[in-house]
C-alpha cells in the first residue's frame, strides 16, 4: 500500500470523526462506555476545532483508494521545558501500523524540517514503536519527547 499525507483541511473534519467512531465502536462494544470514552477523548469537536485551522495537522491517505488511514493533531508550542520551540502531538490515531509510522515520522521530519527542538508524542496507539529510531525520552507521565536538534 502506498500513502499520501497532507494538511488536514475543514473538509476532511467528518471523515476523522467517523474513523474515530469506528474505532470507539471496536474498543467499547456497550454504548454507554463508548460515549463515555468519547467525552474525555483528545479527538472531540472541540479539539479538532482548535487543532486543524493551525495548520499543523496531518492526515495519511490510500493513493489508490483515497482512503483515510491515519491522522494526528499537532500544534507548535513556544519556551515549553526551556526549549524556544516545539510541536506538540496531540493525538495520532490510524488504521495501519504503516500509517502509524508514516505520521510519526512525518511529525518528526516536520519538527526538524521547521528548526523546531523537540517534538513531544503521546505514547498511546503503539506510538512509542514507530518513534524507537529517534531516541525518545519519556518527559511527563503521558508524553514522549523526541529531539530534533542536537544538543
Amino acid at each position: 500500500m502506498s500513502l499520501y499525507c497532507k494538511v488536514i483541511l475543514a473538509e476532511d473534519l467528518q471523515e476523522i470523526l467517523d474513523l474515530e467512531n469506528r474505532k470507539l465502536q471496536e474498543a467499547y462494544p456497550d454504548e454507554m462506555e463508548r460515549m463515555m470514552a468519547g467525552w474525555s477523548s483528545k479527538f472531540r469537536i472541540e479539539a479538532l476545532n482548535h487543532y486543524i485551522p493551525l495548520g499543523w495537522s496531518f492526515l495519511a491517505r490510500d493513493t489508490e483508494t483515497n482512503q483515510l488511514m491515519g491522522y494526528f493533531i499537532a500544534q507548535p508550542l513556544l519556551f515549553l521545558d526551556g526549549q524556544t520551540q516545539s510541536l506538540w502531538v496531540e493525538h495520532i490515531q490510524h488504521c495501519s501500523l504503516q500509517a502509524r509510522d508514516e505520521l510519526c515520522e512525518l511529525a518528526y521530519k516536520l519538527g526538524r524540517e521547521k528548526h523546531l527542538q523537540r517534538v513531544y508524542f503521546p505514547p498511546e496507539n503503539g506510538v512509542p514503536n514507530s518513534i524507537k529510531s529517534f531516541k525518545p525520552e519519556t518527559w511527563q507521565p503521558g508524553t514522549i519527547a523526541v529531539k530534533t536538534t542536537k544538543g
